[in-house]
C-alpha cells in the first residue's frame, strides 16, 4: 500500500513491503523520493527516519538538478549518439534491403527502406541496442557467477523508467536496462554485479554494502560515472 509523508515542499512516497529494512532513494530526473518500509513499521517512524535523511535527500536532488540532459532524439544526420561510451555522427541511409545498423569510425549508419516512419526507425534503433547488451552480458554473468557463488536462471533487457537495473532474488532473475549500451562497459558490468549481489542479500543494507566492497571494491567509482554521464530526455535514471 503506497502513501505519502510530506517534508515542507518534499513529497515523499512511502511504499510498505515484506522486507526487513527501512530503504531511502531518490529518482532521476526531477528527483522524486520514495521510501520503502516494512508494513509493521508506523508512519511516524517513517516520517522521523525522512527527516533524518532531509540533508541526503535535498543534496541528492540538487546533483540531479545539475547533471546533463541529452536532447530529445531526432535522428538526424550528425546527431550524436553512443555506444559503451563512444561518440557516433549519425546518418540514416535509404536502400530496398532489410533494415541494419551498421558502425564506422565515427558514424553510425541506420540502413533502412525508404519511407519508414520515425517511430520504426527508433524502435529498429532501440532493438538494436538491445542487442548488443544481448552479445556481451552472458560473458559478464559467466565471469561473476562463480566469483560470486551464485546462478542467474535468466535476463531480461527492456527499457526502464527509473533503474539501470534490478532482481528477483526469489526467481533468480536479473532485468537491465537496454539504455546501458550506450554507456562505459565499466559501467554495465558494475551493475551486473550490483543485481548478481541482490541474489545474496536483497537489501541495500551494510550486509550488500560489504558484498559490493568484496567483489568491486571500485564499484563506487563506477557509480559515480554512471551518476555523471547525460541522461535520456526520458524520465529514467539510475
Amino acid at each position: 500500500m503506497a502513501a505519502q509523508i510530506k517534508l515542507g515542499d518534499i513529497a515523499i512516497e512511502v511504499v510498505r513491503k515484506d522486507i526487513k529494512n527501512i530503504h531511502l532513494t531518490v529518482h532521476p530526473p526531477v528527483g522524486r523520493v520514495r521510501i520503502s518500509a516494512p508494513r509493521r513499521m508506523t508512519i511516524d517512524t517513517i516520517r522521523v527516519f525522512a527527516i533524518s535523511k532531509l540533508g541526503w535527500i535535498k543534496k541528492q536532488q540538487q546533483k540531479l538538478q545539475e547533471q546533463a540532459r541529452e536532447t530529445p532524439r531526432e535522428l538526424l544526420d550528425r546527431e550524436s549518439h553512443y555506444l559503451w561510451g563512444k561518440r557516433y555522427l549519425f546518418k540514416v541511409e535509404e536502400k530496398d534491403s532489410a533494415a541494419y545498423v551498421s558502425l564506422s569510425h565515427d558514424k553510425m549508419v541506420l540502413h533502412i527502406r525508404p519511407d519508414t516512419s520515425d517511430e520504426h526507425k527508433r524502435e529498429l534503433l532501440a532493438q538494436w541496442y538491445r542487442e548488443q547488451l544481448k552479445v556481451v552480458v552472458p560473458d559478464l554473468i559467466a565471469k561473476w557467477e562463480p566469483l560470486m557463488g551464485v546462478k542467474v536462471e535468466k535476463i531480461f533487457y527492456q527499457r526502464m523508467k527509473t533503474k539501470w537495473g534490478s532482481c528477483n532474488y526469489r526467481s533468480g532473475n536479473i532485468r537491465l536496462n537496454t539504455e546501458l549500451a550506450k554507456k562505459l562497459p565499466e559501467c554495465l558490468e558494475y551493475v551486473v554485479v550490483h543485481e548478481i549481489a541482490h541474489l545474496l542479500e536483497p537489501s541495500h543494507n551494510s550486509r550488500f554494502i560489504a558484498l559490493m566492497d568484496q567483489f568491486m571494491p571500485s564499484w563506487r567509482n563506477h557509480r559515480e560515472e554512471l551518476n555523471r554521464s547525460p541522461l535520456g530526455h526520458e524520465d529514467w535514471g539510475c
